[in-house]
């Protein structure tokens, strides 16, 4: 008798483990910001082409300085 009772609670918590929901799935992330990539790139490189005149007269007046 104790074999067929313990057989038999075996099997249905055993059940009641399988018959469980499943987890919910895990939420989505957030849409990234809908900001422009190329936003301002015109201006960056009127920028870069003045600071690298600039840098460029820089380094020819120092070296004349030194002859």
């Amino acid at each position: 008798m104790n074999k067929f009772l313990t057989i038999f609670v075996v099997l249905f918590s055993i059940h009641g483990a399988f018959a469980a929901d499943p987890a919910p799935p895990p939420p989505t992330p957030p849409p990234p910001p809908g900001l422009p990539v190329d936003g301002g790139i015109i201006m960056l490189f009127i920028l870069a082409l003045g600071f690298g005149y600039y840098l460029s007269n820089k380094y020819i007046s120092i070296k004349k300085g030194s002859l």
